[in-house]
């Protein structure tokens, strides 16, 4: 990382089966300000682990429209839905449209781009790798927001998990909340509603009504941590309540199936030294900076 790079603390990570570097390339040729940033590969470690092939393309971190995101290629173990979502505010009707023609090359429009009482313009298009995307006009200062939408098990606690996020960051607060009126249920559910966490915006609804469909692990978000203590406090937040047997090698999900990975800022380059920091790192739940440290020179 150059010097002074300032990193995102919050980083959406997108699981694909095999088909990680295909959905990259598309999506940066798709948007842009876009760039691959870092690509690893599988170890023989992790090979074993994952019955992917050794030396293939493990992750890759990327950026579009000054964002980063994380690739993987985890096998057909999770599968994208809707549940996370991602708003991008479009500059023009000009780019709206390009963005919409791009991204629905065989996909799945699920709301039809046109004007709506809520937008001058506005369309939800699920693109041909599952991921979902709600393309709307008129732009704001953060160009793609993330989007939690609450249905299944989860359905009608969006609020209550705004509350618990923006109790666990720093600089978090609710920019705006609007919940469903009787005339049009289920009453009192959030609408809509914008925050903050860690100065990141993000977006939480209730959806209309119960799809049927639950967060899983397709989706998760990384928290990039400079020290242990910073692990350790997110981890025991994050995880209060949560499903235990989900944790492994830094992921949890919290009490509202919601994937997290707790990570430390320097993985990345402890990966790449080799040693046995792949095979330490696959037998912890939560991660030990030591302990990977010390995985190196072993």
């Amino acid at each position: 990382m150059k010097k002074g790079m300032k990193i995102q603390k919050i980083t959406p990570f997108l699981w694909f089966d095999r088909q990680a570097e295909e959905a990259v390339n598309f999506y940066i040729t798709a948007f842009r300000n876009s760039e691959i940033k870092t690509t690893t590969r599988y170890s023989s470690d992790g090979a074993r682990a994952s019955g992917m092939p050794e030396n293939s393309v493990m992750t890759m971190a990327f950026q579009i429209e000054g964002k980063d995101f994380v690739a993987i290629n985890g096998g057909p173990v999770f599968q994208i839905n809707p549940t996370i979502s991602f708003f991008v505010n479009c500059e023009s009707v000009l780019e709206i449209d390009r963005l919409w023609k791009k991204l629905s090359v065989d996909g799945m429009v699920m709301m039809e781009l046109d004007n709506y009482p809520f937008a001058e313009k506005y369309g939800w298009i699920q693109d041909k790798f599952g991921v979902s995307w709600q393309l709307i006009l008129p732009e704001r200062e953060q160009k793609i927001i993330p989007c939690f939408m609450f249905t299944g098990d989860q359905h009608k606690k969006a609020e209550e998990a705004i509350h618990f996020y923006t109790s666990i960051f720093k600089d978090s607060e609710i920019i705006q909340l609007e919940r469903y009126g009787k005339e049009v249920g289920p009453e009192g559910a959030v609408v809509h509603c914008k925050f903050t966490l860690n100065g990141q915006e993000f977006i939480a609804m209730d959806s209309h009504e119960n799809m049927g469909m639950n967060f899983n692990p397709a989706i998760s978000m990384v928290v990039n941590c400079e020290t242990q203590e910073e692990i350790d406090y997110y981890w025991e937040k994050l995880s209060e309540g949560g499903f235990e047997g989900a944790q492994q090698c830094g992921w949890l999900q919290d009490k509202f199936g919601v994937s997290w990975q707790i990570v430390p800022n320097v993985l990345g380059e402890l990966l790449s030294k080799g040693g046995n920091v792949m095979q330490t790192m696959l037998q912890m739940k939560k991660l030990d900076i030591k302990m990977l440290q010390d995985a190196v020179n072993q």
